[in-house]
């Protein structure tokens, strides 16, 4: 599970798709799930549609977890068709029991 709460310094945003990618490669074939605060930038949702483009390829399963609904309709809007499907949750507790019972 990787959690952001805030927008990620200017300098670091180049680096969060790096990051969330050697996460994956790490500890794959497990779920991933990605929280964010309500305040998920352009920049975030970003790395994080990087990321699950990457997930696709690898059939790993992610999850994203955001109080915010203009970033939720942002994930459904952007996703990439095919493969896994990205899963949009509300809450992160429900997003880390629904990753979890998925691959058990």
């Amino acid at each position: 599970m990787l959690t952001l709460n805030d927008d990620p310094p200017s300098g670091a945003r180049d680096v969060l798709p790096r990051y969330i990618s050697d996460l994956i490669h790490a500890h794959r074939p497990a779920p991933v799930v990605v929280v964010l605060s309500a305040a998920a930038t352009t920049a975030v949702i970003s790395a994080v549609l990087h990321a699950h483009r990457m997930c696709s390829r690898l059939n790993v399963l992610i999850s994203v977890a955001t109080p915010s609904a203009a970033a939720r309709r942002a994930f459904e809007a952007q996703a990439v068709p095919g493969g896994p499907r990205l899963v949009i949750h509300a809450r992160s507790d429900i997003a880390v029991d629904a990753a979890y019972a998925a691959v058990a």
